[in-house]
């Protein structure tokens, strides 16, 4: 078999995931895997190119390509109360139309739902995701829409949470915010997809059982090394819904898809 190449971000929800594969600690059931880990915007970007067969996507990205890929029902993260988060620069108190916006990349998640709930800002500028915190700080822009570990750690660096987007999508929507998924390309067919489903659940379960294990796998790839920071992020991001998306996820995206104009919310597979 022709080896599948994997795309996985670098964030704690997904390098715990993981975890079991890539330490080889788990069968990967007669299937030949290849592993690239980069940021999401990067993976979404592959994704589009046909460059992955499998990938760690936005959700927003998912509605895209929902020609081609559908979304494992394991391995998800959805939003209950948290979110990507619109942070400003100090002393910027309001979100002001002229303000000049950082998003981490134009096929997010947190792009979208930023384009959803404030259409008035019309000066929004991508860039990678852990360029926003140090950019805001240069007074290189005046918000920015930040993401994975940065989101615990703003008010560290001295910035001001202005909204957390998620919490107003949910309180908008009565769903909680669709962030990520895991895209397969829907050509692979039914018994791989299968396969897959069980690999990564095999990997998930061995995590839960035994978080500190994974510890140096997250390490490896984390941006921010602190481990409370870590745990918070897996804590928040990985539940239920990771084991298996169900009706609340499908839900979730349709009202997803409804709310974007997009045709039809991903295949769940």
């Amino acid at each position: 078999m022709t080896a599948l190449r994997v795309g996985l971000s670098t964030c704690p929800n997904d390098t715990f995931l993981f975890h079991g594969l890539l330490t080889g600690a788990v069968d990967r059931r007669g299937l030949e895997l290849e592993f690239a880990l980069g940021d999401v915007q990067e993976l979404n970007q592959q994704l589009h190119a046909g460059a992955l067969d499998v990938g760690k996507a936005s959700f927003a990205t998912a509605l895209q390509l929902s020609d081609r890929f559908g979304v494992l029902r394991v391995g998800s993260a959805l939003g209950f109360g948290v979110g990507p988060v619109l942070l400003a620069a100090p002393g910027i108190t309001v979100p002001r139309p002229e303000a000049r916006v950082l998003c981490p990349g134009e096929g997010t998640t947190a792009t979208l739902l930023l384009r959803a709930l404030h259409p008035e800002l019309r000066h929004v500028t991508q860039v990678r995701f852990d360029r926003i915190v140090p950019a805001l700080l240069a007074g290189e822009a005046d918000l920015g829409v930040c993401i994975h570990e940065g989101r615990f750690t703003y008010e560290d660096a001295g910035l001001q949470l202005l909204e957390d987007l998620g919490l107003s999508w949910e309180r908008q929507t009565g769903q909680p915010v669709p962030l990520g998924g895991l895209l397969a390309r829907l050509d692979l067919g039914a018994d791989v997809h299968a396969r897959l489903v069980a690999l990564l659940s095999d990997s998930l379960a061995l995590a839960r059982a035994d978080p500190p294990a994974t510890l140096p796998t997250m390490r490896r790839w984390a941006q921010e090394l602190d481990d409370e920071v870590l745990w918070k992020h897996v804590e928040l991001y990985v539940n239920d819904h990771t084991v298996d998306l169900g009706e609340v996820g499908q839900r979730c995206l349709a009202e997803l898809a409804l709310r974007t104009g997009a045709e039809r919310p991903p295949t769940i597979l």
